[in-house]
């Protein structure tokens, strides 16, 4: 008996080790479920994030004429119609898209290619083909690389921007776009510095990001963890020509002040106070004997501006502007790009070992085609076919046309009619209209009588300055 209960006190032992040990591989399962629980969460929310994002985003193509290099050995320059890609973001829901002014630069066409129905995060059908729709260039603005497109009867979700003083070193931002034509395209990466001067004497600025951004990724947004556009993708520096963690993007808050102006006048409308500034370094100021060796220093006053007349003189320091301290270019840029006509700043300086406070009027930088509208006769400046008002380039105007290389021709000062009641030509303000299917027009009247002698559904080239560079726009006669 005693023998037996020892055989079943070992065989009672055995069961409960057998027990523990299928129970262990159980419970080391559970935890290691719990353990990688948060990282499941992470990938959920990216995934989640992507395919609300990707609905908001599309491919830009855009078809112009350049050299074709046909590997010749004489010096014959041949010109082909040339196909380029990059991204573009919906910023309003009634089918306006952002882009950067490069990417349509010399645009003979721009088309773009809408979210398809595999676009939401799916990869096995992220091959999906797009709808491919015309887009009209609504504004630019090359100061700072931006472009509005429309398309018409097309919604599109607008992505929310993030305020500037939210965006901060650090943070996860992602880069869509289409990377080398690779449409639907996503990276991840960090902001590696908030505003970063390309040129420490030029006042733009850009948010730096390590997240992978190649060729077409360009006009594509780069977003933060809460789906709000941090900026506009825009160069990246390479030696290579591919990615080495360097892209840069115009921040949202220059996007946030742009897009109403691209909007209602085809170019910027900013404020300005009159005076140029200057990175100051431990060289200019040892060489000027300034009281300190940074931050930033005015260079020039312009003779009768507001900043003048507030008093400012060069080699004035700028400690502050209203509440928010000045540790260079960048900060001051910022501040009067956000500012219109009618506002005032003040600005805390350093003269010399003395600080000043003085307030400075903000007053309109004029604009060339603003300027011009001045000449602008109700009766006299309307081409009904074009939908647009022009004035006759003439060697007392010239000078105010943003483009000028010939001439002759009829600068585009305005549009008679809406966007979508407006012929779909392509003209944007401030190009300058040279020949009508090869026909040079001088006037007003020339572009009228040249289109009039035309029949519905002809074929129309424009032949116009833009930027200072020649394209041709073909359209049909409605």
């Amino acid at each position: 008996m005693i023998r037996h209960a020892h055989d079943i006190r070992w065989v009672l032992s055995g069961l409960v080790i057998t027990a523990l040990l299928t129970a262990a591989p159980q419970a080391y399962a559970q935890s290691a479920a719990q353990r990688i629980d948060p990282l499941l969460q992470l990938n959920g929310s990216v995934e989640a994030l992507v395919a609300r994002v990707s609905r908001s985003v599309v491919q830009v193509v855009v078809t112009s004429y350049g050299p074709v290099d046909k590997s010749r050995t004489n010096t014959d320059l041949v010109l082909g119609r040339q196909r380029s890609m990059g991204s573009g973001v919906a910023i309003d829901a009634d089918g306006y898209i952002i882009t950067n002014a490069h990417v349509v630069s010399n645009a003979r066409r721009v088309q773009v290619v809408l979210p398809g129905v595999g676009d939401e995060g799916d990869q096995r059908t992220s091959g999906a083909r797009g709808r491919t729709v015309d887009a009209a260039v609504v504004g630019v603005a090359p100061e700072i690389d931006l472009a509005l497109l429309k398309v018409s009867g097309i919604t599109l979700p607008a992505l929310p921007l993030a305020p500037y003083g939210g965006v901060h070193q650090g943070e996860l931002v992602f880069a869509f776009g289409s990377p080398e034509g690779m449409r639907n395209s996503v990276t991840m990466g960090i902001v590696s510095a908030v505003a970063r001067q390309r040129d420490p004497d030029n006042p733009m600025v850009y948010v730096q990001t390590d997240a992978p951004i190649n060729h077409g990724n360009s006009g594509g947004p780069l977003i933060n963890v809460r789906g709000e556009l941090v900026g506009i993708n825009t160069f990246i520096l390479s030696d290579s020509g591919g990615s080495q963690g360097m892209g840069f993007a115009i921040p949202a808050a220059l996007v946030r002040i742009a897009y109403p102006k691209l909007r209602q006048f085809g170019h910027l409308h900013r404020g300005e106070v009159g005076m140029l500034l200057q990175t100051v370094t431990p060289l200019l100021a040892d060489g000027l004997q300034l009281a300190q060796d940074w931050g930033a220093m005015i260079s020039d006053v312009a003779s009768g501006s507001p900043a003048e007349t507030a008093g400012l003189k060069v080699k004035d320091i700028v400690l502050q502007i209203d509440e928010t301290p000045v540790d260079g270019v960048p900060t001051i840029a910022l501040e009067l790009f956000t500012r219109s006509a009618g506002d005032t700043v003040r600005l805390r300086i350093l003269r010399g070992h003395d600080t000043l406070t003085l307030d400075v009027p903000v007053a309109e930088r004029p604009h060339d085609v603003d300027r011009l509208t001045d000449l602008v006769e109700p009766e006299t400046s309307v081409v009904a076919k074009l939908g647009i008002f022009g004035i006759a380039l003439d060697k007392d105007n010239a000078r105010l046309a943003v483009s000028s290389r010939a001439p002759f021709g009829v600068v585009v000062v305005g549009h008679t009619q809406d966007e979508g009641d407006r012929p779909d030509t392509g003209l944007i303000t401030g190009d300058t209209i040279h020949t009508v299917n090869d026909t040079v027009v001088t006037s007003v009247a020339d572009l009228s009588a040249a289109l009039d002698r035309m029949t519905p559904r002809s074929a129309v080239v424009l032949h116009i300055e833009r930027n200072g560079q020649f394209i041709f726009l073909p359209f049909e006669l409605e």
